[in-house]
């Protein structure tokens, strides 16, 4: 794992073990954002996983839907 992946997901790895537990689970997406965010980072690298990261969180308003929202893989990108 580069140093610039380890950077970025440093603050999602707090948030989940810190924050996430003291808040109610609300989040409408499957996975959540957080580990859709970890799993981005890892399958597409830092820079594009942080863009897919940072898009799936846009979408978390209360006139999305939600549902399953998988991570896409390298070939689906293309």
């Amino acid at each position: 794992m580069t140093i610039s992946r380890k950077v970025i997901k440093g603050p999602i790895v707090i948030y989940r073990k810190f924050i996430s537990p003291l808040k109610p689970p609300t989040c409408r997406f499957y996975p959540t954002c957080s580990a859709y965010a970890l799993e981005a980072i890892e399958v597409h690298g830092a820079a594009r996983g942080t863009w897919l990261a940072v898009r799936r969180i846009a979408k978390c308003h209360p006139f999305h839907p939600g549902g399953v929202d998988l991570v896409p893989s390298r070939k689906e990108l293309r």
